[in-house]
Protein backbone atom coordinates (compact mmCIF):
# COMPACT_ATOMS: atom_id res chain seq x y z
CA UNK A 1 0.00 0.00 0.00
CA UNK A 2 1.43 3.35 -1.04
CA UNK A 3 1.45 6.06 1.64
CA UNK A 4 0.08 9.43 0.54
CA UNK A 5 2.68 12.22 0.46
CA UNK A 6 2.56 14.88 3.13
CA UNK A 7 2.28 17.71 0.66
CA UNK A 8 1.32 18.16 -2.98
CA UNK A 9 2.85 21.26 -4.58
CA UNK A 10 0.75 22.70 -7.41
CA UNK A 11 2.59 24.53 -10.19
CA UNK A 12 0.58 26.19 -12.97
CA UNK A 13 3.01 26.82 -15.84
CA UNK A 14 2.84 29.08 -18.86
CA UNK A 15 6.01 30.34 -20.60
CA UNK A 16 8.17 30.90 -17.53
CA UNK A 17 11.60 29.77 -18.70
CA UNK A 18 14.27 30.19 -17.44
CA UNK A 19 12.62 30.98 -14.08
CA UNK A 20 10.87 27.60 -14.12
CA UNK A 21 14.14 25.71 -13.70
CA UNK A 22 14.99 27.51 -10.45
CA UNK A 23 11.43 26.97 -9.23
CA UNK A 24 11.58 23.20 -9.82
CA UNK A 25 15.07 22.89 -8.37
CA UNK A 26 13.86 24.61 -5.19
CA UNK A 27 11.06 22.03 -4.94
CA UNK A 28 12.99 18.80 -5.52
CA UNK A 29 15.68 20.12 -3.15
CA UNK A 30 13.28 20.52 -0.22
CA UNK A 31 14.51 19.04 3.05
CA UNK A 32 11.14 17.38 3.55
CA UNK A 33 12.42 14.68 1.15
CA UNK A 34 11.13 13.30 -2.14
CA UNK A 35 9.24 10.48 -0.44
CA UNK A 36 7.00 12.97 1.40
CA UNK A 37 6.56 15.26 -1.59
CA UNK A 38 4.38 15.30 -4.69
CA UNK A 39 4.79 17.97 -7.40
CA UNK A 40 1.85 18.36 -9.77
CA UNK A 41 2.79 20.67 -12.64
CA UNK A 42 0.28 21.61 -15.32
CA UNK A 43 1.64 23.05 -18.56
CA UNK A 44 -1.05 25.46 -19.75
CA UNK A 45 -0.14 25.39 -23.44
CA UNK A 46 3.32 26.95 -23.13
CA UNK A 47 4.99 28.01 -26.39
CA UNK A 48 8.52 28.25 -24.98
CA UNK A 49 10.61 25.41 -23.53
CA UNK A 50 8.57 25.16 -20.31
CA UNK A 51 6.80 21.95 -21.35
CA UNK A 52 10.06 20.22 -22.23
CA UNK A 53 11.63 21.34 -18.94
CA UNK A 54 8.73 19.85 -17.00
CA UNK A 55 9.10 16.55 -18.85
CA UNK A 56 12.84 16.54 -18.07
CA UNK A 57 12.14 16.86 -14.33
CA UNK A 58 9.39 14.21 -14.51
CA UNK A 59 11.85 11.78 -16.10
CA UNK A 60 14.52 12.60 -13.53
CA UNK A 61 12.19 12.35 -10.52
CA UNK A 62 9.61 9.67 -11.39
CA UNK A 63 6.93 9.22 -8.78
CA UNK A 64 7.53 12.74 -7.43
CA UNK A 65 7.02 15.07 -10.39
CA UNK A 66 3.75 14.62 -12.27
CA UNK A 67 3.21 16.63 -15.45
CA UNK A 68 -0.05 17.38 -17.26
CA UNK A 69 -0.10 19.16 -20.62
CA UNK A 70 -3.22 21.01 -21.75
CA UNK A 71 -4.30 23.71 -24.19
CA UNK A 72 -3.89 27.28 -23.00
CA UNK A 73 -6.73 28.42 -20.76
CA UNK A 74 -5.74 32.07 -20.39
CA UNK A 75 -4.85 32.08 -16.70
CA UNK A 76 -3.62 30.05 -13.71
CA UNK A 77 -7.07 29.03 -12.44
CA UNK A 78 -7.82 26.14 -14.82
CA UNK A 79 -4.38 24.46 -14.51
CA UNK A 80 -4.52 24.86 -10.71
CA UNK A 81 -7.93 23.20 -10.63
CA UNK A 82 -6.64 20.39 -12.83
CA UNK A 83 -3.78 19.81 -10.41
CA UNK A 84 -6.15 19.74 -7.43
CA UNK A 85 -8.14 17.00 -9.13
CA UNK A 86 -5.12 14.69 -9.09
CA UNK A 87 -3.31 15.82 -5.91
CA UNK A 88 -3.03 13.19 -3.18
CA UNK A 89 -1.08 14.92 -0.39
CA UNK A 90 -2.41 15.62 3.11
CA UNK A 91 -1.67 19.26 2.39
CA UNK A 92 -1.55 21.22 -0.82
CA UNK A 93 0.75 24.15 -1.54
CA UNK A 94 0.66 26.57 -4.49
CA UNK A 95 3.70 28.22 -6.04
CA UNK A 96 4.07 30.51 -9.03
CA UNK A 97 6.23 28.88 -11.70
CA UNK A 98 8.54 31.90 -11.77
CA UNK A 99 9.05 31.90 -7.97
CA UNK A 100 11.03 29.62 -5.64
CA UNK A 101 11.11 28.35 -2.06
CA UNK A 102 13.61 28.31 0.77
CA UNK A 103 14.89 24.73 1.10
CA UNK A 104 13.29 24.11 4.53
CA UNK A 105 9.96 25.72 3.62
CA UNK A 106 7.73 22.68 3.23
CA UNK A 107 9.17 20.74 6.16
CA UNK A 108 8.70 23.71 8.49
CA UNK A 109 5.13 24.44 7.36
CA UNK A 110 3.93 20.83 7.45
CA UNK A 111 5.52 20.34 10.86
CA UNK A 112 3.86 23.49 12.22
CA UNK A 113 0.47 22.48 10.81
CA UNK A 114 0.73 19.05 12.45
CA UNK A 115 1.88 20.54 15.75
CA UNK A 116 -0.95 23.08 15.98
CA UNK A 117 -3.74 21.45 13.98
CA UNK A 118 -3.68 24.26 11.42
CA UNK A 119 -5.83 24.19 8.30
CA UNK A 120 -3.85 27.04 6.72
CA UNK A 121 -0.20 27.93 7.28
CA UNK A 122 1.30 31.11 5.86
CA UNK A 123 5.10 31.22 5.58
CA UNK A 124 6.98 34.49 5.26
CA UNK A 125 7.11 35.68 1.66
CA UNK A 126 9.52 38.27 0.24
CA UNK A 127 9.82 39.96 -3.14
CA UNK A 128 12.84 39.88 -5.42
CA UNK A 129 13.89 42.04 -8.35
CA UNK A 130 11.77 44.91 -7.05
CA UNK A 131 8.55 42.97 -6.51
CA UNK A 132 6.46 44.33 -3.65
CA UNK A 133 5.20 41.94 -1.00
CA UNK A 134 3.21 43.19 2.00
CA UNK A 135 5.20 42.42 5.17
CA UNK A 136 3.07 43.45 8.16
CA UNK A 137 1.68 39.96 8.66
CA UNK A 138 5.16 38.56 9.30
CA UNK A 139 6.00 40.23 12.62
CA UNK A 140 6.23 36.96 14.58
CA UNK A 141 5.25 33.31 14.56
CA UNK A 142 1.61 32.92 15.53
CA UNK A 143 -0.19 29.55 15.62
CA UNK A 144 -3.67 31.08 15.58
CA UNK A 145 -4.47 34.36 13.79
CA UNK A 146 -7.85 35.80 12.90
CA UNK A 147 -8.70 36.63 9.31
CA UNK A 148 -10.42 39.90 10.21
CA UNK A 149 -8.24 41.05 13.10
CA UNK A 150 -4.84 40.69 11.47
CA UNK A 151 -3.09 41.84 8.30
CA UNK A 152 -4.14 38.66 6.51
CA UNK A 153 -6.62 40.52 4.21
CA UNK A 154 -3.57 42.22 2.67
CA UNK A 155 -1.95 38.81 2.02
CA UNK A 156 -4.55 36.93 -0.01
CA UNK A 157 -2.36 35.16 -2.56
CA UNK A 158 -2.80 31.38 -2.60
CA UNK A 159 0.90 30.83 -1.83
CA UNK A 160 0.05 29.08 1.43
CA UNK A 161 -0.19 25.57 2.83
CA UNK A 162 -3.81 24.33 2.88
CA UNK A 163 -5.10 21.15 4.49
CA UNK A 164 -6.45 19.22 1.48
CA UNK A 165 -9.36 17.74 3.42
CA UNK A 166 -10.60 21.31 3.99
CA UNK A 167 -10.27 22.05 0.26
CA UNK A 168 -12.21 18.94 -0.74
CA UNK A 169 -14.83 19.15 2.01
CA UNK A 170 -15.94 22.55 0.77
CA UNK A 171 -15.24 21.93 -2.91
CA UNK A 172 -12.82 24.85 -3.10
CA UNK A 173 -11.67 25.64 -6.62
CA UNK A 174 -10.43 28.68 -8.54
CA UNK A 175 -12.92 30.69 -10.66
CA UNK A 176 -11.76 30.20 -14.25
CA UNK A 177 -13.40 33.36 -15.60
CA UNK A 178 -11.07 35.74 -13.73
CA UNK A 179 -7.84 36.58 -15.56
CA UNK A 180 -6.56 38.45 -12.48
CA UNK A 181 -7.00 37.64 -8.79
CA UNK A 182 -8.49 34.17 -9.24
CA UNK A 183 -6.60 33.03 -6.14
CA UNK A 184 -8.43 35.47 -3.85
CA UNK A 185 -11.87 33.77 -3.77
CA UNK A 186 -10.13 30.44 -3.02
CA UNK A 187 -7.94 31.92 -0.27
CA UNK A 188 -10.73 33.99 1.30
CA UNK A 189 -13.12 31.05 1.51
CA UNK A 190 -10.44 28.69 2.81
CA UNK A 191 -9.57 31.17 5.56
CA UNK A 192 -13.22 31.82 6.41
CA UNK A 193 -13.85 28.07 6.79
CA UNK A 194 -10.52 27.15 8.43
CA UNK A 195 -10.55 26.08 12.06
CA UNK A 196 -7.08 27.54 12.62
CA UNK A 197 -4.77 29.78 10.55
CA UNK A 198 -1.09 30.01 11.44
CA UNK A 199 1.75 32.33 10.44
CA UNK A 200 5.46 31.51 10.37
CA UNK A 201 7.80 34.50 10.22
CA UNK A 202 11.17 33.19 11.44
CA UNK A 203 12.34 31.91 8.04
CA UNK A 204 12.05 33.09 4.42
CA UNK A 205 9.75 30.49 2.92
CA UNK A 206 8.81 32.02 -0.42
CA UNK A 207 10.67 34.24 -2.89
CA UNK A 208 8.28 36.06 -5.25
CA UNK A 209 10.06 37.05 -8.45
CA UNK A 210 9.23 40.04 -10.59
CA UNK A 211 10.36 39.04 -14.05
CA UNK A 212 12.73 41.28 -15.94
CA UNK A 213 10.13 41.65 -18.70
CA UNK A 214 7.34 42.39 -16.15
CA UNK A 215 5.23 39.72 -17.86
CA UNK A 216 3.56 38.45 -14.67
CA UNK A 217 -0.16 38.37 -15.47
CA UNK A 218 -0.96 40.87 -12.69
CA UNK A 219 1.11 43.54 -14.43
CA UNK A 220 -0.52 43.04 -17.83
CA UNK A 221 -4.24 43.38 -17.09
CA UNK A 222 -6.01 46.57 -18.13
CA UNK A 223 -8.17 48.80 -15.91
CA UNK A 224 -11.57 47.45 -16.88
CA UNK A 225 -10.45 43.83 -16.60
CA UNK A 226 -9.06 44.45 -13.11
CA UNK A 227 -12.25 46.27 -12.14
CA UNK A 228 -14.41 43.37 -13.28
CA UNK A 229 -12.27 40.86 -11.42
CA UNK A 230 -12.32 42.91 -8.22
CA UNK A 231 -16.11 43.22 -8.39
CA UNK A 232 -16.41 39.43 -8.72
CA UNK A 233 -14.02 38.83 -5.81
CA UNK A 234 -15.92 41.23 -3.55
CA UNK A 235 -19.28 39.71 -4.47
CA UNK A 236 -18.01 36.22 -3.59
CA UNK A 237 -16.54 37.45 -0.30
CA UNK A 238 -19.79 39.22 0.58
CA UNK A 239 -21.61 35.90 0.19
CA UNK A 240 -19.33 34.43 2.87
CA UNK A 241 -19.04 37.35 5.32
CA UNK A 242 -22.08 39.30 6.46
CA UNK A 243 -22.08 43.10 6.51
CA UNK A 244 -20.37 44.60 9.55
CA UNK A 245 -16.90 45.17 11.01
CA UNK A 246 -15.52 41.85 9.71
CA UNK A 247 -16.52 42.56 6.13
CA UNK A 248 -15.16 46.12 6.47
CA UNK A 249 -11.83 44.71 7.65
CA UNK A 250 -11.67 42.45 4.61
CA UNK A 251 -12.82 45.03 2.06
CA UNK A 252 -10.43 47.68 3.35
CA UNK A 253 -7.85 45.77 1.34
CA UNK A 254 -9.86 46.05 -1.90
CA UNK A 255 -10.59 49.75 -1.53
CA UNK A 256 -6.99 50.61 -0.63
CA UNK A 257 -5.34 48.28 -3.17
CA UNK A 258 -7.30 46.97 -6.12
CA UNK A 259 -9.73 49.88 -6.49
CA UNK A 260 -7.33 52.65 -5.51
CA UNK A 261 -4.83 51.37 -8.09
CA UNK A 262 -7.38 52.06 -10.81
CA UNK A 263 -7.20 55.80 -10.05
CA UNK A 264 -3.45 56.24 -9.76
CA UNK A 265 -1.13 58.36 -11.93
CA UNK A 266 -2.07 56.51 -15.13
CA UNK A 267 -5.80 57.27 -14.77
CA UNK A 268 -5.75 60.69 -16.56
CA UNK A 269 -4.13 59.06 -19.63
CA UNK A 270 -7.08 56.72 -20.15
CA UNK A 271 -9.59 57.61 -22.83
CA UNK A 272 -12.71 59.48 -21.72
CA UNK A 273 -15.05 56.49 -21.95
CA UNK A 274 -12.71 54.21 -19.99
CA UNK A 275 -12.36 56.82 -17.25
CA UNK A 276 -16.14 57.04 -17.04
CA UNK A 277 -16.53 53.25 -16.88
CA UNK A 278 -13.87 52.93 -14.19
CA UNK A 279 -15.62 55.54 -12.04
CA UNK A 280 -19.00 53.92 -12.60
CA UNK A 281 -17.62 50.54 -11.55
CA UNK A 282 -15.99 51.95 -8.42
CA UNK A 283 -19.21 53.80 -7.62
CA UNK A 284 -21.25 50.61 -7.79
CA UNK A 285 -18.90 48.86 -5.37
CA UNK A 286 -18.71 51.86 -3.05
CA UNK A 287 -22.49 52.18 -2.97
CA UNK A 288 -22.73 48.51 -2.04
CA UNK A 289 -19.81 48.05 0.38
CA UNK A 290 -18.22 51.37 1.46
CA UNK A 291 -19.67 51.98 4.90
CA UNK A 292 -18.95 55.24 6.70
CA UNK A 293 -16.67 53.37 9.09
CA UNK A 294 -14.70 51.79 6.25
CA UNK A 295 -14.52 55.11 4.40
CA UNK A 296 -13.13 56.87 7.48
CA UNK A 297 -10.49 54.17 7.97
CA UNK A 298 -8.91 54.90 4.56
CA UNK A 299 -6.06 57.37 4.22
CA UNK A 300 -7.24 60.73 2.89
CA UNK A 301 -5.63 60.38 -0.56
CA UNK A 302 -7.39 57.12 -1.37
CA UNK A 303 -10.57 58.18 0.41
CA UNK A 304 -10.92 61.32 -1.71
CA UNK A 305 -10.23 59.50 -4.98
CA UNK A 306 -12.69 56.71 -4.22
CA UNK A 307 -15.38 59.19 -3.17
CA UNK A 308 -14.85 61.42 -6.22
CA UNK A 309 -15.29 58.33 -8.41
CA UNK A 310 -18.37 57.36 -6.41
CA UNK A 311 -19.82 60.83 -7.01
CA UNK A 312 -19.13 60.59 -10.73
CA UNK A 313 -16.80 63.61 -10.54
CA UNK A 314 -14.49 62.34 -13.26
CA UNK A 315 -12.97 65.75 -14.10
CA UNK A 316 -12.29 66.54 -10.44
CA UNK A 317 -10.69 63.13 -10.04
CA UNK A 318 -8.43 63.71 -13.06
CA UNK A 319 -7.43 67.08 -11.59
CA UNK A 320 -6.74 65.57 -8.16
CA UNK A 321 -4.46 62.89 -9.62
CA UNK A 322 -2.69 65.28 -12.02
CA UNK A 323 -2.06 68.04 -9.47
CA UNK A 324 -0.69 65.63 -6.88
CA UNK A 325 1.63 64.05 -9.45
CA UNK A 326 2.94 67.48 -10.46
CA UNK A 327 3.03 69.31 -7.13
CA UNK A 328 2.88 66.69 -4.41
CA UNK A 329 0.19 66.41 -1.76
CA UNK A 330 -2.05 69.48 -1.52
CA UNK A 331 -1.91 71.78 1.50
CA UNK A 332 -4.47 71.33 4.19
CA UNK A 333 -6.86 73.83 5.65
CA UNK A 334 -6.96 74.35 9.42
CA UNK A 335 -10.34 75.22 10.88
CA UNK A 336 -11.81 74.79 14.36
CA UNK A 337 -9.12 72.32 15.37
CA UNK A 338 -9.56 70.14 12.29
CA UNK A 339 -7.43 69.70 9.18
CA UNK A 340 -8.80 69.14 5.66
CA UNK A 341 -6.76 68.20 2.59
CA UNK A 342 -7.54 70.72 -0.16
CA UNK A 343 -8.18 68.27 -2.96
CA UNK A 344 -10.57 69.24 -5.78
CA UNK A 345 -14.21 69.04 -4.77
CA UNK A 346 -13.74 70.22 -1.18
CA UNK A 347 -16.97 72.01 -0.16
CA UNK A 348 -18.21 72.00 -3.73
CA UNK A 349 -21.98 72.35 -3.30
CA UNK A 350 -22.63 70.66 -6.64
CA UNK A 351 -20.85 67.50 -5.42
CA UNK A 352 -22.08 67.59 -1.86
CA UNK A 353 -19.30 65.43 -0.43
CA UNK A 354 -19.09 65.68 3.37
CA UNK A 355 -16.11 67.43 4.92
CA UNK A 356 -15.19 64.12 6.54
CA UNK A 357 -14.06 62.80 3.13
CA UNK A 358 -11.29 65.43 3.08
CA UNK A 359 -10.38 65.38 6.76
CA UNK A 360 -6.93 64.25 7.87
CA UNK A 361 -7.14 61.78 10.72
CA UNK A 362 -4.39 60.56 13.03
CA UNK A 363 -1.16 59.45 11.41
CA UNK A 364 -1.92 60.98 8.01
CA UNK A 365 -0.91 64.36 9.43
CA UNK A 366 2.85 63.91 10.18
CA UNK A 367 3.74 62.65 6.74
CA UNK A 368 1.81 65.39 4.96
CA UNK A 369 3.32 68.08 7.18
CA UNK A 370 6.80 66.82 6.38
CA UNK A 371 6.08 66.58 2.67
CA UNK A 372 4.62 70.10 2.54
CA UNK A 373 7.39 71.83 4.52
CA UNK A 374 10.25 73.12 2.39
CA UNK A 375 13.06 75.63 2.66
CA UNK A 376 12.62 78.62 0.36
CA UNK A 377 15.73 80.65 1.28
CA UNK A 378 18.25 81.18 4.07
CA UNK A 379 20.81 83.94 4.67
CA UNK A 380 22.82 85.54 7.44
CA UNK A 381 22.01 89.02 8.78
CA UNK A 382 24.82 90.50 10.86
CA UNK A 383 25.03 93.87 12.58
CA UNK A 384 28.18 94.11 14.67
CA UNK A 385 28.23 91.17 17.04
CA UNK A 386 24.52 90.49 16.49
CA UNK A 387 24.08 87.56 14.06
CA UNK A 388 20.76 86.15 12.90
CA UNK A 389 19.61 83.51 10.48
CA UNK A 390 16.93 84.87 8.18
CA UNK A 391 14.89 81.84 7.17
CA UNK A 392 12.03 81.55 4.71
CA UNK A 393 10.14 78.26 4.68
CA UNK A 394 6.82 77.14 3.27
CA UNK A 395 4.49 74.93 5.28
CA UNK A 396 1.66 73.12 3.53
CA UNK A 397 -1.13 74.52 5.69
CA UNK A 398 -3.64 77.32 5.22
CA UNK A 399 -6.27 78.87 7.42
CA UNK A 400 -5.63 79.17 11.16
CA UNK A 401 -1.82 79.36 11.00
CA UNK A 402 -1.25 81.56 14.03
CA UNK A 403 0.54 78.71 15.80
CA UNK A 404 3.35 78.48 13.26
CA UNK A 405 6.83 79.05 14.71
CA UNK A 406 10.46 78.35 13.92
CA UNK A 407 12.75 77.15 16.67
CA UNK A 408 16.30 75.85 16.86
CA UNK A 409 16.23 72.49 18.61
CA UNK A 410 19.22 70.62 19.99
CA UNK A 411 20.09 67.16 18.77
CA UNK A 412 18.56 64.84 16.22
CA UNK A 413 14.94 63.80 15.96
CA UNK A 414 14.27 60.92 18.40
CA UNK A 415 14.48 57.39 17.04
CA UNK A 416 10.75 57.03 17.53
CA UNK A 417 9.98 60.00 15.29
CA UNK A 418 7.59 59.39 12.42
CA UNK A 419 9.46 58.08 9.37
CA UNK A 420 8.26 60.79 6.96
CA UNK A 421 10.08 63.32 9.13
CA UNK A 422 7.45 64.90 11.38
CA UNK A 423 6.16 63.78 14.75
CA UNK A 424 3.30 64.56 17.07
CA UNK A 425 4.53 65.82 20.42
CA UNK A 426 3.08 64.61 23.68
CA UNK A 427 1.08 67.08 25.76
CA UNK A 428 3.88 67.42 28.34
CA UNK A 429 6.68 67.84 25.78
CA UNK A 430 8.77 70.91 26.54
CA UNK A 431 9.35 72.97 23.39
CA UNK A 432 12.64 74.78 22.69
CA UNK A 433 12.52 78.48 23.52
CA UNK A 434 10.78 80.62 20.88
CA UNK A 435 13.24 83.21 19.65
CA UNK A 436 13.41 85.83 16.94
CA UNK A 437 11.06 88.09 15.11
CA UNK A 438 8.42 86.41 12.96
CA UNK A 439 6.52 87.47 9.88
CA UNK A 440 3.78 85.43 8.18
CA UNK A 441 2.41 85.58 4.64
CA UNK A 442 0.17 83.29 2.59
CA UNK A 443 1.69 82.11 -0.67
CA UNK A 444 0.06 83.43 -3.82
CA UNK A 445 -0.49 79.98 -5.32
CA UNK A 446 -2.54 78.91 -2.32
CA UNK A 447 -0.41 75.83 -1.70
CA UNK A 448 0.77 76.76 1.77
CA UNK A 449 1.87 79.42 4.24
CA UNK A 450 5.23 81.13 3.91
CA UNK A 451 6.96 81.63 7.25
CA UNK A 452 9.78 84.16 7.56
CA UNK A 453 11.82 84.11 10.76
CA UNK A 454 14.87 86.05 11.98
CA UNK A 455 16.45 83.67 14.46
CA UNK A 456 19.32 84.83 16.73
CA UNK A 457 22.49 82.74 16.68
CA UNK A 458 24.42 82.70 19.95
CA UNK A 459 28.19 82.25 20.46
CA UNK A 460 28.01 78.85 22.15
CA UNK A 461 29.22 75.53 20.91
CA UNK A 462 26.10 73.86 19.52
CA UNK A 463 24.55 71.86 16.72
CA UNK A 464 20.96 72.86 16.25
CA UNK A 465 18.31 71.52 13.92
CA UNK A 466 15.92 74.01 12.36
CA UNK A 467 12.36 72.93 13.14
CA UNK A 468 8.90 74.27 12.40
CA UNK A 469 6.17 73.76 15.01
CA UNK A 470 2.49 73.90 14.17
CA UNK A 471 -0.73 73.07 16.01
CA UNK A 472 -3.09 70.84 14.02
CA UNK A 473 -6.31 69.23 15.23
CA UNK A 474 -5.46 69.73 18.89
CA UNK A 475 -1.87 68.43 18.70
CA UNK A 476 1.50 70.10 18.22
CA UNK A 477 3.74 68.73 15.47
CA UNK A 478 7.49 69.15 15.06
CA UNK A 479 8.77 69.25 11.48
CA UNK A 480 12.47 69.41 10.55
CA UNK A 481 13.09 71.77 7.65
CA UNK A 482 14.56 69.98 4.64
CA UNK A 483 16.86 71.96 2.39
CA UNK A 484 15.35 70.54 -0.80
CA UNK A 485 18.50 71.37 -2.75
CA UNK A 486 18.20 75.12 -2.03
CA UNK A 487 21.54 76.99 -1.79
CA UNK A 488 22.71 77.59 1.77
CA UNK A 489 24.64 80.66 2.96
CA UNK A 490 28.40 80.39 3.25
CA UNK A 491 29.93 79.78 6.66
CA UNK A 492 30.44 83.00 8.62
CA UNK A 493 32.96 84.05 11.27
CA UNK A 494 32.10 86.60 13.86
CA UNK A 495 33.97 87.92 16.87
CA UNK A 496 32.72 87.92 20.40
CA UNK A 497 35.15 87.61 23.28
CA UNK A 498 36.37 84.61 21.30
CA UNK A 499 36.15 84.23 17.49
CA UNK A 500 33.32 81.90 16.42
CA UNK A 501 32.35 80.18 13.21
CA UNK A 502 28.76 79.50 12.20
CA UNK A 503 27.68 77.25 9.33
CA UNK A 504 24.38 76.19 7.77
CA UNK A 505 24.61 72.61 6.54
CA UNK A 506 22.47 69.76 5.25
CA UNK A 507 22.69 66.65 7.41
CA UNK A 508 22.60 63.10 5.94
CA UNK A 509 18.79 63.14 6.04
CA UNK A 510 18.64 66.35 4.02
CA UNK A 511 17.64 68.53 6.99
CA UNK A 512 18.90 72.04 7.74
CA UNK A 513 21.31 72.18 10.69
CA UNK A 514 23.08 75.23 12.20
CA UNK A 515 26.49 74.56 13.76
CA UNK A 516 28.37 77.05 15.94
CA UNK A 517 31.81 76.51 17.49
CA UNK A 518 34.91 78.45 18.55
CA UNK A 519 37.31 78.77 15.63
CA UNK A 520 40.02 76.72 17.31
CA UNK A 521 37.84 73.68 17.96
CA UNK A 522 38.13 71.52 14.89
CA UNK A 523 38.06 67.78 14.28
CA UNK A 524 41.52 67.85 12.67
CA UNK A 525 43.29 69.18 15.76
CA UNK A 526 44.69 72.15 13.82
CA UNK A 527 43.17 74.51 16.39
CA UNK A 528 44.95 72.71 19.21
CA UNK A 529 48.26 72.98 17.38
CA UNK A 530 47.61 76.68 16.73
CA UNK A 531 46.97 77.34 20.44
CA UNK A 532 50.19 75.48 21.28
CA UNK A 533 52.19 77.61 18.81
CA UNK A 534 50.67 80.84 20.17
CA UNK A 535 51.52 79.77 23.72
CA UNK A 536 55.17 79.11 22.79
CA UNK A 537 55.37 82.45 20.97
CA UNK A 538 53.96 84.23 24.03
CA UNK A 539 56.62 82.64 26.28
CA UNK A 540 59.38 83.75 23.93
CA UNK A 541 58.09 87.34 23.95
CA UNK A 542 58.00 87.37 27.76
CA UNK A 543 61.60 86.21 27.91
Amino acid sequence: MTTAPDVSVVVAVYNTMPYLTECLNSLVGQTIGLDRLEIVAVDDGSTDESGAELDRFAAKYPGTVKVIHQANSGGPAAPSNKALDVATGRFVYFIGSDDYLGEEALARMVGYADEHGSDVVIGKMVGTNGRYVHQKLYKKNDPDIHLFRSDLPFTLANTKLFRRSLVEEHGLRFPEDLPVGSDQPFTIEACVRARKISVLSDYTFYYAVKRGDASNITYRADHLSRLRCTASIMKHAASLVEAGPDRDALFKRHFTWELAKLVQDDFPALDVDTRRQVCAGIAALADEYLTDELRDSLDVKRRVRICLAQAGAVDDLVRAVTEEAEHGAPPFHLEDGRAYALYPGFRDEALGLPDRVYELVGEAIPGRLAQGTKLVAAEWDQAGDDLRLVLTARVGVLGDTGSLAVRLAKGAMPKGADKPGARRLSADHELPAKEGEFEYATTEDGRGTTLRARVPVHPVKAKLGVRVYVDVAGSTYEIPVKTGGKPLPLARRWRQAVPYRVAANQNPKGRLVITTAPLWETKTGAGKRLRHMLSRLKRKVIR
